[in-house]
């Protein structure tokens, strides 16, 4: 068994997960499966959010070392769990390398939903947390339109590789104008609601429940690295949808929505 082979399948792997949004926990145990289960005497693996490490040593005592480097993420959960079921059915189904890699490669190329169908249901979660925060029908509506909007612009701001903390900061400045001016216009009531139910898509949830979840498991580096993404993202939501919220009142000046 040629050692690099299983080490850049093992690293394949790990990057798939990380890339989909999963726990640096479970990737480095899919590491160190795949490695086991071609036979490789010794294997360790260190995972922070942007980087996979992998040493290993094969039965003749070649060690061999190799650094991946993770630059986008996003979440795909469906990704994760195939990933995770394809390494522990190696030693059970005796999978070759190439058929693994094989099928490494199908899962990296499969293609998330389609742009209407997340389009949809950004839309349809963003006006039920309107909902769920105490807006009214009218503000359910507006929610749901600003929700396609701000997701539009995040997938289009995404593939031309615009930087994370400027989609946020643009994604909440215009949930905040959005409803202000709904609200002016009479299409809608709370402003407060609409703005909270609409930034709910930015939130970084996934985050903050990994960073806990890494802290807790004693992976520190990764647990403070996601930490410090998700303060981030929380600070360019605040920052996008509080400027605009200073100008309106700054030149308006007026009670709309029960917000001064």
């Amino acid at each position: 068994m040629n050692i690099n082979n299983v080490i850049n399948l093992a690293s394949k792997a790990g990057q798939i997960i990380l890339e989909s949004g999963g726990e640096t926990y479970r990737v480095e145990e899919t590491i160190i499966r795949i490695c086991n289960a071609y036979g490789l005497v010794s294997a360790e693996s260190f995972v922070t959010p942007t980087v996979i490490m992998i040493s290993a040593t094969d039965i003749n005592g070649r060690i061999i070392s190799h650094v991946k480097r993770i630059k986008t993420r996003t979440v795909d959960l469906e990704k994760i769990s195939r990933v995770n079921d394809l390494s522990r059915n190696i030693c059970p189904s005796n999978l070759s390398v190439d058929f693994v890699n094989e099928e490494l490669r199908k899962i990296s190329e499969t293609p998330r939903y389609g742009i209407k169908t997340t389009l949809f249901f950004s839309a349809v979660g963003a006006s039920f947390f309107t909902l769920l925060f105490g807006g009214d029908l009218n503000d359910f509506i507006v929610s749901f339109f600003i929700g396609i909007i701000i997701k539009w612009l995040s997938i289009l701001l995404n593939n031309i590789n615009i930087n994370e903390f400027f989609t946020n900061a643009l994604g909440g400045a215009i949930a905040a104008i959005l409803a202000l001016v709904s609200v002016e216009l009479h299409l809608a009531t709370n402003v407060d609601k609409i703005i909270i139910g609409s930034i709910m898509l930015l939130v970084p949830g996934l985050a903050i429940t990994n960073a806990i979840r890494d802290t807790i498991a004693g992976d520190l580096i990764a647990g403070v690295s996601r930490g410090i993404e998700a303060f981030l993202i929380a600070i360019a939501i605040a920052v996008g949808s509080g400027i605009i919220l200073k100008i309106w009142f700054d030149y308006f000046g007026i009670l709309i929505g029960g917000i001064l």
